[in-house]
C-alpha cells in the first residue's frame, strides 16, 4: 500500500484526535508545518486541550493568541538532521525543541514517556517530517504566561486594551504576580460611550481614567459592602500622591456598583486577577466645585464661592474636605446675617466663613463615624468640633458664631479630585468673623438708624464694645451686655425732620432707647428659647407667645416696654408695639417685623430686628395721664357727699316721724280725770 506523500499540516487535518489543534491553527503555523523540513512534531490530543481552563481555551481560540500558539508549537517541535522515529527513543533520549526546552524521552516495557506526557501514537508519516501524538501539553510551568491582557482581549475588551497601550500602562495588564481587580468596559460599552466622550489618546486625563479602573487586591463580591471606598491605581496629585478611591454600592443585597457603574454578568477570575465587566467607563472625580454643580440644593453655597476669589483655592488645595450647607441654611442663618455675608462689601467675612467649611484633611464617612478624633482644623485657621449623638447623628460646632452654634453633618462621601464633599444643615461662623450690630444694621438698610444711635452717644452698641467707663451706661451695669436693636429701615424716616431730631439730643436718646433691648447672655436667660424647627436659633429674641421686653427707656417711663405678637392677618409675620400705648391712631406705637439677624458680639446674644416703622416714644395726652386720677377724685368726693347726705336724711326722718303719747301727756296721772 502506498502512503500518501502529504505535508504535516494536511496530515494533522485528517486525524480526528487532533481536531482541536487543527481548530486553533493560524495561517502562520500552517505555513511552518508545511514548509519546515525534517520536522519532528509531538502534538497533544484533544483531551489534553480539554484539561485547560475554559477561559484559556477561549483565549487560544481567539485571534489574539497567534504569538502564544506559535510558542506552544515551538515547545512541541524538534528540527534536526533527519526526523526522529520512535525506534530511536530506546532506551532514553533527550531532544531540544525549537523553543529551547528539553524533552526527556524514556522508554519502558509498559509505556513511553515524553517528559510528563504519555506517547499515545508514534510515527505518523508526513512528507516533511514525522508526527507523534502525546497525552498532554509539553509546556513547562511558567513557560507560557496567560496575562490579564490576553483574557481581556479574548473577552471582547479590545478597545479598553488598546487605550491602555496608548497610555503606556501595559504593566497593569501584563503583571501576573500582583493581585488586581480590573473593572473593564467591553467594546460595546465603549462604542455607546463614544470616542468624543473620552479624553484624547495618550493624554494625562486618559491615563488617569484608565488607572481608575484598577483596584489593588482581589475584591470578590462577598467582600464588598455598601459605603466601602476602595483605593485604585490612580495616584492623585490633588491627594498629594495618595490613591484616589472608588465608592461601592450594593443593591438588592447582591448587585454591585462601582462608582455608580453597574456590573454586567459574573466576575472572571484569572490567576491573581479578578475582572468585572462594567456598564460604563469610570470617570475619576473632578475638582470640588465642578463635582458639586449638579447638586441643586448646594447652589447657594457655590454662588457664594464664585462671588469671592476663593474658587481656585477650593479647586486646587490638596487633601481637603468641603462641608457644603444646603440652600435652606442661608435662610436658617437669619436674613440679615445672610444679606451681610453676601454683600459686596463683606467679602472678607464671607471668605472666612467659606474657608471655615473646608477641612484641611480628607475625612471620609467611615473615619468621621468611627474615629476617636473630635477636632478638625479648617483652611480658615480655626477648628471645628465633632460630636456624635446617641442615635448616631453627627454634629459640628463652629469656632465662633453665637452661643451653641452647630450644624448637623450628613456624610455623603462625594468624591473630588482633592478629597471629599459632605453636606451640612447649617452655616458655621468662625471666631474670626465679628457680626456686630453695626454690620447687621447696614444689611437691614438702616443707615439712618445707625446715625441716630451714634449721635445719641451709643456708637459702642454698633461696634459690639463695652460702654465707656465713665458713661452712665457703664455705671448702670451694662458692660458685657448684649443688645438687640429694633432697626427701622431708611424708608421709615422719610417723613421725619432729621435735622431737628439731630439737634435735640435728649429726644434723640429717648427715641433710640425705645429701640434698644438689653439681652443678657446668662445660660438660663429666657431670651434664648430654642426653636425646635431650627437647629441654630437665628433670632436675637424669642418672638412667640407675646413676650414683653424692657428697653433702655423702661427705666425712665412706664411706656418703655415693648411687646411682640403674631399679626392678626394670618400671614405668620410678627408685629412689635409699645406696651400700654393707647389713645392715638397707633401709627407710632407699633411696627411690622421684616427680618432679623443675630450678632456674635456681646457673648453671642442680641442682634438686629428689622422693622418697617419707627416706634415713637409714647407720651400719653393729659386726659389719659391726669384724667383718670381726676375722675377718681371727683367720683370719690361725690360718693362721700352722697354718704353724708344720706345719713342726714335718715336722721331727720327719725326725728319727725309720729309716735304714741298718753292722753294728757306724759306728766299726768290717770286719776286726775275724776
Amino acid at each position: 500500500m502506498t502512503i500518501p506523500d502529504l505535508p504535516l499540516a494536511t496530515v494533522v487535518s485528517g486525524i480526528p484526535s487532533l481536531s482541536y489543534f487543527h481548530k486553533v491553527l493560524t495561517p502562520e503555523i500552517t505555513q511552518i508545518l508545511n514548509a519546515t523540513p525534517s520536522l519532528t512534531l509531538f502534538l497533544p490530543v484533544n483531551d489534553a486541550w480539554m484539561a485547560l481552563d475554559p477561559l484559556e481555551r477561549t483565549y487560544l481560540e481567539s485571534s489574539f493568541a497567534a504569538d502564544d500558539l506559535g510558542r506552544i508549537l515551538n515547545m512541541h517541535a524538534v528540527v534536526q538532521k533527519g526526523v526522529t522515529w520512535s525506534d530511536s527513543f530506546d532506551p532514553a533520549v533527550n531532544l531540544t525543541t525549537i523553543d529551547g526546552q528539553t524533552l526527556e524521552i524514556i522508554v519502558s516495557p509498559k509505556k513511553t514517556m515524553i517528559s510528563t506526557a504519555d506517547l499515545v501514537e508514534p510515527d505518523i508519516y508526513a512528507s516533511n517530517g514525522v508526527l507523534h501524538l502525546v497525552s498532554s501539553l509539553l509546556i513547562p510551568p511558567g513557560a507560557l504566561q496567560l496575562t490579564p491582557e490576553k483574557y481581556l482581549l479574548t473577552l471582547n475588551c479590545t478597545s479598553f486594551v488598546s487605550l491602555i497601550h496608548a497610555s503606556n500602562l501595559t504593566s497593569l495588564i501584563n503583571d501576573t504576580e500582583t493581585k488586581y481587580t480590573i473593572l473593564a468596559p467591553s467594546d460595546e460599552v465603549l462604542t455607546v460611550f463614544g470616542d468624543g466622550d473620552l479624553p484624547p489618546p495618550g493624554s494625562d486625563e486618559l491615563k488617569k481614567l484608565l488607572q481608575y479602573h484598577f483596584i489593588p487586591g482581589r475584591w470578590r463580591p462577598e467582600k464588598l459592602a455598601t459605603g466601602m471606598l476602595l483605593e485604585t491605581a490612580l495616584e492623585e496629585e490633588g491627594l498629594e500622591g495618595g490613591r484616589q478611591v472608588l465608592g461601592i454600592e450594593l443593591s438588592d443585597g447582591k448587585k454591585v456598583r462601582f462608582g455608580g457603574a453597574g456590573v454586567i454578568g459574573e466576575p472572571i477570575e484569572v490567576n491573581n486577577t479578578l475582572i468585572y465587566f462594567i456598564s460604563r467607563p469610570l470617570v475619576p472625580p473632578t475638582d470640588a466645585l465642578q463635582t458639586a454643580l449638579p447638586f441643586l440644593d448646594l447652589s447657594s453655597f457655590l454662588a457664594a464661592v464664585f462671588s469671592t476669589s476663593l474658587a481656585e483655592t477650593l479647586k486646587t488645595t490638596s487633601r481637603t474636605s468641603l462641608l457644603i450647607p444646603h440652600n435652606s441654611a442661608f435662610k436658617r442663618l437669619g436674613l440679615l446675617v445672610s444679606a451681610h455675608l453676601l454683600a459686596a462689601s463683606s467679602k472678607s467675612d464671607l471668605e472666612k466663613v467659606l474657608l471655615h467649611h473646608t477641612l484641611d484633611s480628607v475625612q471620609y464617612a467611615d473615619a468621621l463615624h468611627n474615629s476617636s478624633q473630635h477636632t478638625f482644623s479648617s483652611l480658615e485657621g480655626s477648628d471645628l468640633n465633632l460630636e456624635k449623638a446617641k442615635n448616631g447623628t453627627l454634629f459640628l460646632s463652629a469656632s465662633g458664631g453665637w452661643a451653641g452654634m452647630k450644624t448637623a453633618l450628613y456624610t455623603k462621601d462625594i468624591l473630588t479630585q482633592t478629597g471629599v464633599i459632605h453636606e451640612v444643615s447649617d452655616i458655621l461662623i468662625p471666631r474670626t468673623v465679628d457680626l456686630t450690630i453695626g454690620k447687621l444694621v447696614k444689611a437691614a438698610k438702616g443707615s439712618t438708624m445707625a446715625t441716630l444711635v451714634s449721635k445719641a452717644g451709643l456708637d459702642w452698641v454698633l461696634n459690639g464694645t463695652a460702654p465707656p467707663e465713665d458713661s452712665r451706661w457703664a455705671q448702670e451695669g451694662f458692660a458685657g451686655t448684649g443688645w438687640t436693636l429694633l432697626c427701622p429701615t431708611d424708608d421709615a424716616f422719610k417723613e421725619f425732620n432729621l435735622t431737628a431730631l439731630y439737634e435735640n439730643v435728649e429726644w434723640l436718646q429717648e427715641m433710640v432707647g425705645q429701640h434698644l433691648i438689653a439681652t443678657p447672655h446668662t445660660s438660663g436667660s429666657s431670651f434664648m428659647v430654642p426653636d425646635e424647627n431650627v437647629l441654630n436659633n437665628n433670632r436675637p429674641l424669642q418672638l412667640d407667645d407675646s413676650p414683653t421686653y424692657s428697653t433702655l427707656r423702661t427705666q425712665d417711663s412706664e411706656y418703655g416696654d415693648i411687646i411682640f405678637r403674631l399679626h392678626d392677618d394670618g400671614s405668620g409675620k410678627y408685629i412689635v408695639g409699645i406696651k400700654g400705648a393707647r389713645g392715638t391712631d397707633g401709627n407710632g406705637d407699633w411696627a411690622q417685623v421684616e427680618a432679623w439677624g443675630r450678632s456674635t458680639t456681646g457673648g453671642g446674644t442680641g442682634g438686629v430686628i428689622q422693622i418697617d416703622a419707627v416706634l415713637m416714644p409714647y407720651h400719653p395726652p393729659w386726659w389719659i395721664e391726669y384724667g383718670a386720677p381726676t375722675v377718681v377724685g371727683i367720683v370719690g368726693s361725690l360718693l362721700i357727699i352722697g354718704f353724708f347726705l344720706g345719713v342726714r336724711w335718715v336722721w331727720r326722718r327719725d326725728v319727725t316721724e309720729a309716735t304714741y303719747e298718753p292722753v294728757g301727756g306724759y306728766g299726768r296721772d290717770d286719776g286726775e280725770d275724776s
